[in-house]
């Protein structure tokens, strides 16, 4: 629906105000001194160029903070362009940042200048910062010179592959402006959206998206194999972001799926088509037959389940979005959800209001059930505008039926008081609409608003009368007391509206009173000069009338109507006047039609439809700008309609690489060996692991070298660094693709050799670090199958994660040959024993995300290593799940076991102990039905048989709470009752603790600085100051393992996140006078806070 070519939410310096500009100042020095005030701003301006030209960096900087304050506050500081633009090459990285925030909001302005440092921009591209790098690339396409197109172009191509998603971001929306420059480019612009549709970041997909849809937006083509990547990263990704790429989705779900709409009219049909003696087992049986007509495609359902949570958002356009998808692309029976968000919304300023309004309005003319419920909340308010007013009249009317029609009519009552004219009157034709679509308050309404006919106010009077004519002409043979009593207002009303209603009624119905037609005509006769156009129009049609009907008393008086009509001043009096008279008064010259007179006069007219101006509103997509206007707005895109047979959903499969087949060869091929004679020797195992090693260097050899080049340059400066993480998703594709195909070839032997482990059989540490990591791999690609919900983006990247840590693990162990590792890794094994439910083994190593990338491309022998470790702490609170009074007797209560949990990678244990108070054996004892959030899961426990009285079990569970502190609800039921119980983690329990060097540490938080850190700074309680304590007490509130630390006054601990494996990093510094800086670094930045705002007080208190 955009129509300009700039891009939407970039930074606030580009887009500061121009209020001030045509207050510049012009005023010349000889003007008084009561002018100083303006005159004064051109001394400012010429010390800010004086500091701008100085050596001093503290100078320069200081005005560069009062030149952005400047711009901010809505002033104009265009001259101060050639003085500003000199410091682009400053050494300072604040002044630079600055001086490009002002070239942004100038460059357009002063393309002249601009274009004289385009050099230095074009240097800028390749700075360490990554703001610096997106900021010149947002100034450069903001110079909007033909010239440099090819600059632009190739600017645009190098920051589409950057480390750094925010330079990604900034390329997309460099995409747009130059399109608007240069549609000629197009082409080579669609290659670069395509490559930035593949990008993983959540950063860049909003960007991207509105760049396709300004540029290419009939290429549906690209969007197939992004559709399902989109649909996942939809929740984490920027508010406007969502917008866009859900009218996108909107738009292509209509060309992609069949409609679902086709089950709700046949399932009617069927209905009405009853036969009044079929048996309800036939019924049933048709029932059964159409429903199978259609099953929803799972990429239909992906895409309305991904956005179904966004209707809690607290952006309203997004809640619109969604409502506005669901309206256009759900069943008619689920579409009904999206009603009480948009009601929440009413409460919003009054231009949301307006907008959602209008959009309920169009939906409660097709689907009343909607909004039925919530009524009350369109009643008008006496602080609300008349435009909303109105809106919420429409909505009632269009909700009204049988059964609530004597609430609506008693709330219009008081409309109709209303001191707001407009709105008085648009109530008194909202009763007119609810007569006739409500049969049985017609004479009520009638009755009602004949007596609004005796108000003081004109303009309620002459609308009552308008609405009466419409009414009349459904039933005029009941109410010729009505058309009497109106005759007899026409001497007080003085409006030509209403005067002419009660002319055309007299008219049209003269036969049913013949007394009054006549008088009726006899005195606006008298004041025909003085009348309005409109009123003398219908005195003539009056005339003609009585004319056909009643000649004897008439014919003088409309003879003498006529010829006041035939020298009137409007030429549409005269028109009407000559064409009446020769068609009612027979002469000689008359033609054929004097003999139809009567038939053209006084023929059947229509009753007119009294309808909702908003019902034609619906072939316009909700929520767009055409919508509002109901005109086709520049921009717009149609939606299609559904069609008949849905293409081939095979298109959004995502293809595997090619590539991955040697990988395939070589992992299979060892796989297979492993589980017989590899068992116990050695020697034969190195052998194996070194080729494998050796074939993975060869084949990212070329790659690492770029890659060690740009992390070097990258480590400057922390902001470049912190986002590679991101980037290297969208770099390494083909890699994941490539994990996916070797878990699927090596499934079998992980079958087998899981087996082997938990007997403890297994006694070698490198085969079972890669078997289980592979083991888990295969686990993640199968639960994808089964379940859509699962995060499809999440499970590719664990694959590509545990492909990769599985060969770190096996080299670092020959290397390190530390028999220590063993023992902690079977340690492991001993734990999980006594579990009910033998499983797979949990993973032993896992890699955070923000090491795939630099680890993907380098050789193996450098890498570092990041080992999950066995928990330093294991907590013995209990939390109540179930009381023995709630649970009649059964009661369970559950704690967390930090161990890595055998039901699956992404899995929380939970150790639940469930005990029988009462006196008599409780039986069957599992867990029912789930009401879990979007995408957690729950493996359950064996069901107990029975539990003896005064019995108690120990049972473990396996959930997967999505790295989210949500709850988990569920019913525990025996064989008699059910109960509803809920879990709900602390944030310290969705880590698993990782070990690593201090060196490691320090280079993974050098990565997540930015916005991927949080820090306070606290009071620590003088006991808890040492060492022992502070490690003690972190670990004991979170799941953490300790990182050794070289220095006394510096703790470190690290973990990761249970569900998506991303780092977690604290560290606590003890400072001077009893204080001590906490900081969190992780890309969930979420949890990261949360975390901090737990840690807090745990160091605090004493």
């Amino acid at each position: 629906m955009s129509g300009n070519g700039h891009s939407y939410g970039e930074q606030a310096g580009e887009a500061a105000p121009e209020l001030a500009q045509e207050a510049a100042p012009t005023t010349a020095p000889s003007l008084p001194a009561a002018f100083g005030l303006f005159s004064s701003d051109t001394k400012k301006n010429e010390d800010l160029k004086q500091m701008l030209e100085s050596s001093k960096d503290s100078a320069k900087l200081d005005a560069m903070k009062r030149i952005v304050g400047m711009i901010a506050k809505g002033k104009n500081a265009s001259e101060l362009f050639p003085a500003v633009v000199k410091n682009v090459a400053s050494k300072n990285i604040e002044i630079k940042k600055l001086v490009y925030v002002y070239l942004m909001r100038y460059a357009e302005e002063q393309q002249d200048l601009a274009l004289l440092s385009i050099s230095t921009f074009q240097r800028a591209l390749k700075d360490p910062n990554q703001l610096i790098r997106a900021s010149a690339l947002r100034v450069l396409s903001s110079i909007r010179v033909p010239i440099i197109v090819p600059i632009m172009m190739l600017a645009i191509k190098e920051a589409s592959s950057d480390l750094s998603p925010y330079v990604r971001k900034n390329a997309a929306h460099a995409i747009q402006k130059l399109y608007s420059l240069d549609p000629e480019q197009k082409e080579m612009l669609i290659e670069v959206i395509e490559k930035l549709l593949k990008d993983r970041s959540t950063l860049v997909a909003g960007s991207v998206v509105m760049a396709f849809e300004e540029v290419c937006p009939d290429r549906i083509d690209l969007i197939h194999k992004n559709y399902r990547k989109l649909c996942n990263l939809l929740v984490d990704v920027e508010e406007w972001g969502q917008v866009v790429i859900i009218h996108m989705l909107t738009r292509y779900a209509r060309t992609q799926f069949v409609s679902p709409w086709k089950t709700d009219d046949d399932v009617v049909e069927e209905y009405n088509e009853n036969n009044f003696y079929e048996s309800d087992e036939e019924q049933k049986e048709k029932d059964r037959n159409v429903k199978k007509t259609y099953t929803m495609d799972p990429d239909h359902r992906l895409l309305l389940r991904n956005t179904k949570p966004l209707l809690q958002s607290r952006n309203a356009a997004v809640v619109m979005a969604v409502a506005q998808l669901y309206w256009h692309l759900a069943p008619k029976s689920e579409a009904g959800i999206v009603s009480k968000s948009l009601v929440r919304l009413l409460r919003s300023n009054r231009e949301v209001q307006y907008i959602v309004l209008q959009n309920i309005a169009t939906m409660s003319i097709q689907r009343k059930g909607m909004f039925e419920p919530y009524l009350k909340s369109f009643y008008v308010r006496s602080t609300d505008p008349t435009m909303i007013k109105t809106l919420k009249l429409e909505i009632l009317t269009n909700l009204a039926n049988e059964a609530n029609i004597s609430t609506l009519l008693r709330e219009f009552q008081t409309y109709v008081k209303s001191q707001d004219k407009q709105f008085a009157a648009a109530t008194i034709q909202a009763i007119g609409r609810c007569a006739t679509n409500i049969t049985e308050v017609t004479d009520t309404c009638l009755n009602g608003l004949v007596c609004l006919l005796s108000n003081r106010d004109e303009t309620v009077v002459a609308e009552s009368v308008v609405v009466i004519k419409k009414l009349l002409q459904t039933q005029p043979a009941h109410h010729g007391e009505i058309i009497k009593h109106m005759a007899k207002l026409l001497d007080n009303i003085t409006v030509p509206v209403a005067r002419a209603s009660i002319l055309w009624l007299i008219g049209e119905y003269c036969e049913r009173v013949p007394k009054i037609a006549p008088d009726v005509l006899r005195k606006t006769a008298k004041s025909f000069t003085n009348e309005d156009d409109l009123v003398k129009l219908q005195i003539l049609n009056l005339g003609a009338k009585l004319y056909l009907t009643n000649s004897k008393q008439t014919k003088l008086l409309t003879q003498y109507v006529l010829n006041l009509g035939k020298y009137d001043q409007s030429y549409d009096i005269r028109d009407r006047t000559r064409f009446i008279r020769q068609l009612i008064v027979p002469n000689e010259k008359s033609g054929a039609l004097s003999k139809y007179a009567k038939k053209i006069f006084l023929a059947q007219k229509p009753a007119p439809l009294l309808e909702s101006p908003f019902k034609d509103r619906d072939h316009f997509q909700l929520g767009t700008l055409s919508h509002t206007l109901n005109s086709r707005a520049t921009g717009y895109l149609e939606l299609s309609d559904w069609p008949d047979v849905a293409p081939d959903p095979a298109v959004r499969n995502v293809e595997v690489a090619e590539s991955a087949k040697e990988w395939t060869a070589i992992l299979g091929k060892t796989k297979k060996e492993k589980p017989t004679e590899k068992f116990y020797s050695e020697s034969e195992e190195e052998e194996d692991e070194s080729a494998s090693t050796s074939a993975t260097e060869s084949e990212s050899g070329s790659e690492s070298e770029k890659e060690d080049k740009e992390e070097g340059s990258s480590a400057e400066s922390s902001g470049s660094s912190s986002s590679s993480e991101e980037s290297s998703d969208s770099e390494s594709d083909s890699k994941e693709s490539t994990a996916k195909k070797t878990s699927g070839a090596v499934k079998e032997s992980n079958a087998e050799e899981s087996k082997k482990k938990a007997k403890g059989i297994s006694k070698n540490r490198n085969t079972s670090s890669s078997s289980d990591t592979e083991s888990s791999s295969s686990e993640g690609s199968s639960s994808d199958s089964k379940s859509v919900s699962d995060s499809r983006s999440d499970s590719d990247s664990g694959k590509s994660r545990s492909a990769t840590s599985s060969k770190k693990e096996e080299k670092t162990a020959q290397d390190r040959k530390t028999p220590s590792k063993q023992d902690v890794f079977l340690l492991d094994l001993d734990d999980f024993y006594p579990v009910t439910t033998p499983v797979a083994v949990p993973t032993a190593a896992v890699l955070s995300p923000s090491l795939t990338a630099d680890l993907e491309g380098l050789s193996l022998s450098g890498s570092s290593v990041i080992d999950v470790t066995t928990q330093v702490f294991v907590p013995t609170k209990t939390h109540e799940m179930l009381h023995r009074m709630t649970g009649k007797g059964l009661s369970a209560h559950y704690h967390f076991s930090r161990q890595p949990d055998m039901f699956g990678d992404h899995m929380v244990s939970v150790q639940v102990t469930v005990t029988n108070t009462t006196d008599q054996k409780i039986e069957n004892i599992h867990i029912g039905e789930k009401k879990l959030p979007l995408g957690m899961r729950i493996h359950e426990f064996n069901p107990i048989e029975f539990l003896e009285p005064g019995g108690s079990v120990t049972v473990s569970m396996g959930i997967d709470f999505c790295d989210s502190t949500q709850t988990a609800s569920f019913q525990l039921c025996t064989k008699d009752d059910h109960f509803n119980v809920n879990i709900q983690p602390p944030v310290g329990e969705l880590l698993l603790p990782v070990t690593m060097s201090e060196k490691d540490f320090k280079k993974e938080q050098g990565m997540l600085t930015g916005m991927n850190e949080t820090s306070a700074t606290i009071a620590v309680a003088p006991q808890n100051s040492t060492s022992l304590v502070i490690i003690e007490k972190v670990v004991k509130a979170a799941n953490l393992g300790v990182v050794p630390s070289g220095q006394d006054n510096i703790h470190r601990f690290a973990a990761k996140t249970v569900h998506s494996g991303s780092l977690m990093l604290v560290t606590v510094e003890l400072k001077e006078s009893s204080t001590a800086q906490l900081i969190i670094n992780t890309e969930k930045t979420v949890i990261g806070s949360v975390l901090l705002r737990e840690l807090k007080p745990v160091l605090s208190q004493g």
